[in-house]
């Protein structure tokens, strides 16, 4: 569906010029929903802006469809855009604000009105259809601007962080109304956030950016079990960084040194051949304390923190480092394991990540 080849995105000229966007390049297909995921100023933003045509590259191109999208004006192109702002018209009702943009492009009355009902129904707006957008709540305001802008049938929307402003709560579940919106229009969602459980949650594909850049593209479970990169590993959910040494590489596997002694399998993150020291990612629901004395790591449970389904253990290691090893909680469960005492920690072969500093 898109494809942005070699996009260079810099603002302002001489020694104030900022670079947002480095020689980026991803395909995103069609009837997907593809979120770009990284931190504040990362360039994800920047990026949708340049599909909507709301930013001018500075280099490379944007095709939709095999098409240009960089000779047509923002309003010409078969795309809309949802804000962190929904801005909606507050005089108007929600059928009004839905109906808007369709009367903007001389749709006739008839087709008007039917597409209104259809959006209607399918944000599970009908009985508020004739209520102001100023009295109602968050979430379904922002359900009216998703409709809003689903009512043109564009052939991509553009999500910047429109759950943002909503409670916890409303936000887990609004993430579900949106994947089930994406897979009943068929149309391609792509999604900017911050909020690495939420690209979790809805995405078939991430891309994992920073400073201007693509570190990874690929599905939830593979960018979580299989970062390939210090930052992504460190970024998408908690894991435990390892220093190790390097002692044999055997296909896609690694032995390696960790710093108690033992030795483990870790998985390599790409083709290269990792030597000497390195840095592995351990996720830790993928870890178990041990009392045995042939643990993989050995330290002090330093802090038990309980957070409803989960158990965290903080273990200080002898390096100073600390290690969380992550339990869940069922009826009847307690914690043995006391503050203070010393314990080990075990993971499976493989379970380990070597990872590009």
């Amino acid at each position: 569906m898109i494809e942005i080849i070699h996009i260079t995105q810099t603002f302002g000229k001489g020694p104030d010029a900022f670079t947002a966007l480095r020689d980026v390049s991803l395909t995103i297909n069609e009837n997907e929903f593809f979120t770009l995921l990284g931190p504040s100023g990362c360039g994800k933003t920047t990026l949708l802006r340049a599909i909507a045509g709301f930013v001018f590259p500075t280099a490379g191109s944007i095709r939709l469809q095999g098409e240009n999208l960089l000779t047509l004006p923002p309003y010409s192109r078969p795309v809309n855009t949802v804000f962190q702002s929904y801005a909606l018209f507050p005089h108007m009702t929600v059928a009004e604000n839905i109906s808007f943009g369709l009367e903007m492009l001389n749709k006739p009355k008839a087709e008007v009105k039917s597409t209104v009902d259809e959006m209607l129904s399918l944000v599970q707006m009908t009985r508020m259809a004739d209520r102001k957008t100023s009295q109602i709540s968050g979430g379904q305001q922002q359900r009216v601007a998703l409709a809003r802008a689903l009512a043109p049938k564009p052939k991509v929307l553009l999500l910047d962080e429109p759950l943002s402003a909503l409670d916890f709560k409303l936000r887990k579940e609004m993430q579900i109304e949106l994947k089930r919106l994406q897979t009943e229009t068929g149309i391609t969602f792509v999604f900017v956030t911050h909020d690495q459980e939420e690209a979790l949650t809805m995405s078939d594909r991430i891309a994992v950016m920073n400073e201007g850049r693509i570190l990874q593209i690929g599905e939830p479970r593979e960018i979580y079990d299989h970062p390939a990169e210090r930052f992504v590993a460190d970024f998408i959910g908690e894991t435990n960084l390892l220093t190790v040494d390097v002692l044999s590489v055997n296909g896609a596997d690694a032995t390696v040194q960790l710093s108690s002694g033992a030795t483990t399998t870790a998985i390599r993150s790409d083709n290269s051949t990792p030597s000497g020291s390195a840095t592995i990612a351990v996720r830790p629901e993928h870890a178990s304390l041990s009392q045995s004395p042939g643990a993989l790591l050995q330290g002090t449970l330093a802090d038990v923190i309980y957070s409803g389904t989960d158990t965290h253990y903080h273990v200080q290691l002898p390096d100073d480092n600390r290690f969380v090893v992550r339990r869940q909680n069922h009826p009847g469960s307690t914690g043995s394991a006391v503050v203070g005492s010393q314990i080990g920690i075990h993971f499976d072969h493989g379970v380990a990540q070597i990872l590009k500093d």
